[in-house]
């Protein structure tokens, strides 16, 4: 019987009463509990995590040999972010990764997952030998220096689950350094995919200033460095021989822009001052979230720079001056943040905008005066890396040949080039198409006008939505991240913030998706969308009562009733006595859709013979799906499932009322609803 959970909270308001001579008003005004502080939102989101994830809910696609291994959480401005690795028969899953955001009491508000179907019964012995994967990995470059290793991985990322070898090898290819992971079928020797992790970029200004520049170095006895004390492996060094500057005074350069120590001046003061930029900004610890960077090494012999996962290696111009410059560096450490976020380095042309929002976000924060690299949205203006001045327009990308607007083949075009819609996006969401801060104007594929937030919004929502980020990352991903980003962080004060991501993400033909999220303040028009997808919030309620209305008790976790998965359920009376507790949620049904409600349903009963004494009503908005009373008392739940296809084109309740006579209890325990559209 339900007696125990009902005795607990009735001693509650007796106690309450009691102290407060029984008054409604006195019992509202008690304290409410604290917030908790950031330590317990991460653990409370860990452990909410965990039990929703035990639950294996139907949007993971897990399959019954799946494993999850939740990583460290990530806070960003009250949303935790719950990055988690999945593994089947103790295999890793490449494109098995995925995010559960929540807020800092755990209740989720968000699932960004890479894979889309499950594995289901995949043998795991391979046909193909790991030497030959190698040999076909070695292939890819031009030469290869090293073969990091080779492992047998499930790979999800394609329409089909596969048994494959990932083998990760260091070499060069036509461009120059490569660190390459390669996918290979372990049954056919078919390369499924190709990861490049030296991800090349383009500086902005030669020099920083004005000077003298201001360098945290590091004093050891009476030798100084060029090692910043206070962020792990944050360096810079000569890259012939990846030495630490050093010397007996803590003055460094000449002012001369070929100078390697000069060069390294530059790079160092550019990466301390994005260090301050992700943590004033982004509340952000470090490049690498955990207070660390990576060492950077002037004297790369190319017009480049680039970022492998190890170092950031900064090289020259046409004229031999040293390109460690603000937005240079930061454009490479943003490669670091991209692959030290969920899902690692962004793809299918999305990472070299990706990394160019830090350059921009952290050349506005340093906001140097004009003569050196002042705050503007170009790339390699004051470097003149090849001697054509910028090699980026982020306003206007079709200005140095660069598309401007989004189509399907830029997922396939030279990552550079692919840039050009995501950084025209970016300019829009931060500047808008007609800005009135001396900004130039920006016009859109579509010709509308939009209005933009500033850079510190701009670069918060790309960061927040990089937190969402999982392996499957593209255009079209980072449309549906941003907005959900916009919405987590500004979606209690209204729809200003998400409707400007949205209206730049159309002004650059980026089209809409299917799980792009909705808005629900004044200024968002009725939720519409194709007819896919599972459209019930919080469905098995292991957020608790988040997303439902319901009778005080009625969603609990309470052992005296099992959950048909995870801890958390819906159970509706059992008092053995008159009571009534109800249960509903509004949701919003786009017309022309199919939709099928479902639920499981467990009854038990203390009641006998086959009269109706309890009963519990299913509706779907004013229709009547089902009626179940005791005389349906069973072990174990049912699947109930409905058509409410009737409802398309309307914001529907879904509600669930148990009502119970004076004698005899009867629960009705309701889990894992869903309303699924097609």
């Amino acid at each position: 019987m339900k007696l125990s959970p009902r005795l607990v909270a009735l001693s509650g308001a007796a106690a309450a009463g009691l102290v407060a001579a029984g008054t409604a008003a006195a019992v509202q005004a008690a304290p409410s509990s604290p917030a908790p502080d950031a330590a317990q939102a991460r653990a409370l989101a860990a452990s909410s995590a965990s039990a929703l994830v035990a639950s294996r809910p139907q949007y993971l696609h897990a399959s019954s040999d799946e494993a999850f291994v939740q990583q460290p959480v990530i806070s960003s401005e009250g949303t935790q972010y719950v990055p988690y690795e999945r593994t089947y028969k103790g295999l890793p899953v490449t494109g098995g990764d995925f995010v559960l955001a929540t807020d800092s009491a755990g209740n989720l508000k968000y699932a960004s997952v890479a894979q889309q179907q499950s594995i289901g019964s995949l043998a795991t012995t391979p046909k193909l030998k790991a030497t030959a994967a190698e040999k076909t990995a070695r292939a890819q470059l031009k030469t290869v220096t090293t073969v990091e290793g080779t492992t047998l991985v499930v790979y999800t990322l394609d329409s089909t689950p596969a048994l494959a070898w990932e083998t990760t090898v260091r070499g060069t290819t036509a461009d120059g350094p490569s660190r390459l992971t390669v996918d290979v079928d372990a049954l056919t020797g078919k390369v499924l995919r190709k990861q490049e992790h030296v991800v090349r970029g383009s500086g902005t200004g030669a020099w920083n200033g004005p000077s003298p520049l201001t360098l945290n170095t590091t004093l050891s006895g009476s030798t100084y460095s060029m090692k910043d004390p206070g962020v792990t492996n944050q360096s810079c060094q000569d890259a012939a021989t990846n030495t630490t500057f050093s010397g007996s005074d803590d003055v460094w350069g000449n002012g001369t822009a070929t100078n390697k120590e000069t060069g390294c001046v530059d790079a160092l003061f550019g990466a301390q001052t994005e260090h301050k930029m992700l943590s004033q900004w982004l509340g952000r610890n470090g490049a690498d979230g955990a207070g660390g960077a990576w060492p950077i090494r002037v004297g790369l012999n190319d017009q480049n720079a680039y970022y492998d996962g190890t170092q950031v290696q900064i090289g020259k111009n046409t004229s031999g001056q040293w390109i460690g410059s603000m937005d240079v560096v930061a454009h490479e450490i943003g490669h670091g943040i991209d692959d030290h976020t969920p899902g690692g380095i962004s793809g299918s042309g999305t990472q070299e905008f990706v990394a160019d929002t830090f350059g921009a976000a952290t050349e506005w924060f340093a906001n140097e005066p004009s003569t050196y690299d002042a705050p503007d949205f170009l790339v390699g203006e004051k470097i003149n890396l090849v001697g054509s001045g910028p090699i980026r327009n982020m306003y206007n990308p079709s200005a140095l040949g660069d598309p401007n607007c989004y189509s399907s083949s830029i997922p396939s075009t030279e990552v550079h080039a692919a840039a050009g819609p995501g950084n025209h996006w970016f300019y829009l969401l931060a500047m808008g198409s007609n800005p009135t801060n001396g900004q130039p104007t920006s016009s859109t594929c579509n010709g509308s006008a939009v209005t933009g937030l500033g850079i510190q919004k701009a670069i918060k929502i790309m960061y927040n939505a990089m937190l969402l980020k999982t392996s499957s990352s593209s255009y079209l991903k980072y449309r549906t991240w941003t907005l959900q980003a916009a919405k987590n962080l500004y979606g209690s004060t209204g729809c200003t913030e998400f409707n400007t991501v949205k209206a730049a993400w159309d002004a650059v033909s980026v089209p809409a998706q299917s799980g792009d999220p909705t808005c629900s303040g004044t200024t968002t028009p009725p939720p519409t969308g194709s007819c896919s997808g599972q459209k019930l919030a919080n469905p098995g309620f292991e957020s608790g009562a988040v997303s439902w209305s319901a009778t005080s008790g009625v969603i609990t976790n309470s052992s005296s009733q099992p959950a048909h998965g995870g801890s958390y359920k819906a159970w509706l009376d059992g008092y053995g006595s008159t009571h009534t507790d109800t249960l509903s949620q509004s949701v919003s049904i786009p017309a022309g859709c199919r939709a099928t409600l479902s639920f499981y349903l467990h009854i038990d009963t203390a009641e006998s013979g086959s009269t109706v004494y309890d009963k519990l009503t299913v509706k779907a908005g004013s229709t009547t799906l089902a009626t179940y009373s005791n005389v349906n008392a069973a072990a174990g739940y049912v699947l109930r499932s409905f058509d409410v296809s009737s409802l398309a084109g309307t914001t529907a309740t879904i509600s669930f009322s148990g009502v119970e006579d004076s004698s005899l209890q009867t629960s009705f325990v309701v889990d894992d609803t869903a309303l699924n559209l097609s």
